[in-house]
């Protein structure tokens, strides 16, 4: 009957993160509190004008950034009010407001991971947040400031599951992931005994996961630990991540100067704590503290 009880409960979360996160920009059950999301003071005296990418933002009044609107406390957008929220969004603000632009006067973009060279190089957007790789085959295309976070493989699991904790423990075990992506590839290939299942989002394993039809979700640490902050007493992250994904702000690749100027604003919102209270109102909600920032790559 406690076992009963307990699914009963599941479906019911199951069905609550569906109704959250199941489509394209959809709000989650429960959210980072604007009360708790700190404010990033406006340098009023910045100018940039050997960027041409900042000089036609100033000349517009606002900055366009690109973002992801469906991953939960790192960029979703709430369809009742349009607002975003996330951990990538407090990193868009606090740049824009080095860069000398307040809230109101920063417009988002939602923009695909597919579309984001396109979007950068034909100047849709001024500069993009949201869990952007950096690697060599996208440095072709375009630039990057920093990292401001590192991610990696990760595995969300129940929060009653004991036998999972970490890779080694997959095999005979159902892994979800979405198709066609790198980390189920990964799992098809460095974790055989695993049993791979794929749907076309995340949101999707997440739901099989609570009704106990996969037991384990697999992707970047950094969008799991987004689901496990939504029902953190039925969700948790295990073990090490099991890769490496630098996220860096993607800018056009001939504007250097914009570039080098985000690189020396990220350091400066790591070394005043502004990074660190982004975090913890967004990501840190999953309970998994803030780690140590990467250093800035300046290339």
């Amino acid at each position: 009957m406690r076992r009963k009880n307990r699914h009963i409960a599941l479906l019911a979360v199951a069905a609550a993160l569906l109704a959250g996160c199941g489509k394209q920009g959809s709000p989650p059950t429960k959210g980072p509190s604007s009360d708790d999301l700190p404010t990033y003071k406006v340098d009023t005296n910045f100018s940039l004008p050997d960027s041409k990418t900042w000089s036609s933002a100033h000349r517009r009044g606002k900055i366009v950034v690109g973002v992801k609107d469906d991953q939960p406390y790192l960029g979703q957008r709430d369809p009742a009010n349009g607002t975003y929220a996330g951990f990538d969004v407090e990193i868009a603000r606090m740049l824009a407001a080095s860069l000398g632009f307040g809230l109101d006067r920063i417009q988002y973009k939602s923009v695909a991971s597919a579309n984001r060279e396109t979007a950068l190089s034909n100047g849709q957007i001024d500069y993009y947040v949201g869990t952007y790789t950096i690697n060599d085959k996208r440095k072709q295309q375009v630039g990057f400031a920093g990292p401001y976070y590192v991610a990696g493989q990760g595995l969300l699991v129940r929060k009653d599951e004991n036998d999972i904790k970490g890779p080694q423990d997959l095999k005979g075990k159902k892994v979800c992931s979405a198709a066609g992506s790198t980390p189920i590839q990964r799992i098809e290939s460095d974790y055989p005994d695993a049993i791979p299942v794929t749907y076309d989002t995340y949101s999707v394993c997440v739901d099989n996961l609570l009704t106990f039809q996969v037991d384990a979700v697999t992707t970047d640490d950094s969008i799991l630990l987004g689901y496990a902050a939504k029902a953190p007493d039925e969700m948790k992250l295990v073990g090490k991540a099991f890769s490496k994904e630098p996220y860096g702000v993607g800018v056009a690749r001939s504007d250097n100067a914009l570039r080098l100027a985000l690189d020396d604003a990220i350091v400066a919102h790591e070394k005043n704590g502004d990074w660190k209270k982004a975090y913890d109102a967004t990501l840190g909600l999953s309970g998994v503290p803030a780690p140590t920032p990467p250093a800035v790559d300046r290339y």
